[in-house]
C-alpha cells in the first residue's frame, strides 16, 4: 500500500486516530483528520497533530472532506455506515479500519480475539500465556493499545495477540490472523446492526480469509458460533462448557467443576486444574479453555499455560471487588454492557445481589434478566438514559427503584443491601450517557463507594 503523497482522512481523532496519524505522517502521507466531537474535547493532542502537518476538522463530518480523499481510514467508534462513509464508497474511495491499515504493514504472525464478551480477559490471559512459555509478544487492539504502535517500536516479536472488535472487523478486508478465537455471540450493539445476523456476520469476518493453514478456535457450546464453523476451512479446536458435549476424537477442551481438559495434536491428553484459576464463574474457566487452545497452537507450553493463569488475577471492571463495607460486597463490573455479560457475572454470585443496572441503551432486551434476576437479585437499581426501559422490563419480576445518576445509584444499592449481600455495578448498557467510557463509569462507582466507607463510623 502506497501512502507517500497520497490523502488519507483520518475519521475520529481518539488514541486509534491519534497513533494512525502519527504512523501515516512519518510514512509521507498528506493526513486531513475529520472528528464529529468539539475540538476543545481533544486536549494536547492537537498541537502534536498540526506539528505533525495534518489538517483538522471538528464539530461534524463535512461530505466534501471525504469524498476528496484517496483513503478513508476509520476508528473503530466512527460507524461505517454514516452518509459521508457511505459517499466515498459510492465514489469508489477505499474505506479501511486502523485494523486492516497495520495488517498491511505487519509481518508477524497475529493471534486475534473477538466475541460480545470475554474478548479482553482473553487476549490479556493469552499474551500471558504466551509470555510465560518464552515467547515474545505484543498485546493490542480493542484492548487499550492500537495494533499501528506496533510498527513504531524498536524490537521485533514472534507475534501479536490482537483484540478485535465487531467494528473493527467491519473495515477489515484483506485481514487474517493466523489464528483466530470467536468466544461467544449474544444480543449487543443492535444500535449499530440492524438485526442479530448482521451482528453475527459482523464476528464471522473474523475467519473469511483463513484457510488449511489457519487456526480456528471455537465456542462449541454457542449455537450461532456453531452455524458460522459450518463455513471455515481452517484447523477447528472447539471448547465446550461440559465434557459430555465433547466428542470423541475432536482436537479442542471441555471444562467441568474440577478441570479444564485438554485434547490437541500437541498435547492429546492434558489437564488444567481449575483451582489455579483466580477469577470466578463458569465463563471465566471457558475463557481460560479458549486461551490455552489458542497458546497451544501458537506454540505456547502447558507450563507456561498453568504458570500465567495461576498468576493471573483478573481486570479492573470485570466483577472487581471494591469494597466491603458493614459486611456489604461491592463489585465493579462496568465492562458489563450487554445483557449476556449480566447474566454471566449473576451466575458467578451465590449471595443476595442488589444490582445497579442501566446507562446507553443499545437496542438490549432487558426481559432475558428476568430468569436471573428472579433467583439471584434481591432488588435492582436501574440508573440513567435507560432506567425506565428497565423498570418497565423487570418490574413485574423484582423490586426496582429509579435512580438519575451513580450518587443517587449507589445510596439506594446501600441502603437495600444487608450484611453479606452483595452491591454489584453491572449496567447492560453502553456508558456515554454520561461518561466518556466503562472505565470511566466504572471508576466513579469506586469514588462513591470509597465515599460510603469514610463515611462509616469506626
Amino acid at each position: 500500500m502506497e501512502l507517500k503523497g497520497k490523502h488519507i482522512l483520518v475519521a475520529g481523532l481518539g488514541r486509534t486516530g491519534v497513533a494512525v496519524t502519527r504512523f501515516l505522517s512519518a510514512r509521507g502521507a498528506w493526513v486531513s483528520i475529520s472528528d464529529a466531537a468539539p475540538e476543545e474535547t481533544h486536549g494536547d493532542v492537537i498541537p502534536e497533530m498540526r506539528q505533525l502537518g495534518a489538517s483538522m476538522e471538528f464539530g461534524g463530518h463535512r461530505l466534501e472532506t471525504f469524498t476528496s480523499a484517496d483513503t478513508v481510514v476509520l476508528s473503530p467508534g466512527v460507524p461505517h455506515t454514516i452518509p459521508v462513509i457511505l459517499a466515498a464508497r459510492e465514489k469508489g474511495i477505499p474505506v479501511i479500519g486502523e485494523l486492516e491499515l497495520s495488517f498491511r504493514f505487519i509481518q508477524e504472525p497475529m493471534i486475534a480475539v473477538t466475541g460480545t464478551n470475554g474478548k479482553t480477559t482473553t487476549t490479556e490471559m493469552l499474551g500471558r500465556m504466551l509470555e510465560a512459555s518464552g515467547l515474545r509478544v505484543f498485546v493490542c487492539g480493542n484492548i487499550g493499545n492500537p495494533v499501528i504502535e506496533y510498527l513504531g517500536l524498536d524490537n521485533p516479536v514472534d507475534m501479536l495477540v490482537v483484540e478485535v472488535s465487531s467494528f473493527q472487523l467491519d473495515t477489515a478486508d484483506t485481514f487474517r490472523p493466523r489464528i483466530g478465537v470467536l468466544l461467544n455471540i449474544a444480543e449487543d450493539h443492535l444500535d449499530r446492526y440492524p438485526d442479530m445476523s448482521a451482528y453475527a456476520a459482523s464476528k464471522a469476518r473474523l475467519f473469511h480469509r483463513h484457510g488449511p493453514g489457519d487456526t480456528a478456535v471455537l465456542n462449541g457450546s454457542d449455537p450461532r458460533i456453531r452455524g458460522i464453523a459450518k463455513g471455515i476451512s481452517s484447523r477447528k479446536l472447539v471448547y465446550y462448557g461440559t465434557p459430555h458435549e465433547f466428542s470423541s476424537g475432536a482436537e479442542g477442551a471441555a471444562v467441568n467443576g474440577r478441570r479444564i481438559t485438554l485434547a490437541t495434536r500437541e498435547l492429546p491428553n492434558a489437564e488444567i486444574p481449575r483451582r489455579l484459576l483466580n477469577l470466578p464463574g463458569d465463563y471465566n474457566a471457558e475463557n481460560a479453555a479458549a486461551s490455552a487452545l489458542a497458546a497451544i497452537a501458537a506454540g505456547g507450553t502447558l507450563d507456561g499455560i498453568t504458570a500465567a493463569l495461576n498468576m493471573y488475577k483478573g481486570l479492573p471492571h470485570r466483577t472487581e471487588h471494591v469494597a466491603t463495607i458493614r459486611g456489604i460486597l461491592f463489585f465493579n463490573d462496568s465492562k458489563a454492557t450487554n445483557v449476556d455479560a449480566v447474566i454471566r457475572a449473576l451466575g458467578s454470585f451465590e449471595i443476595p445481589v442488589v444490582l445497579i443496572l442501566g446507562g446507553r441503551d443499545k437496542g438490549a432486551d432487558f426481559t432475558k434478566l428476568n430468569a436471573i434476576v428472579t433467583k439471584r437479585v434481591k432488588h435492582v437499581v436501574a440508573m440513567g438514559e435507560a432506567r425506565h426501559a428497565v423498570l418497565s422490563a423487570l418490574g413485574e419480576s423484582a423490586s426496582v427503584s429509579v435512580a438519575t445518576d451513580m450518587t443517587e445509584a449507589v445510596d439506594q444499592a446501600y441502603r437495600v443491601a444487608v450484611a453479606g449481600e452483595a452491591v454489584l455495578l453491572s449496567p447492560a448498557c453502553a456508558s456515554f450517557d454520561q461518561y466518556d467510557s466503562y472505565a470511566d463509569r466504572g471508576e466513579d462507582f469506586r469514588r462513591k463507594v470509597t465515599d460510603l466507607g469514610s463515611g462509616e463510623t469506626p
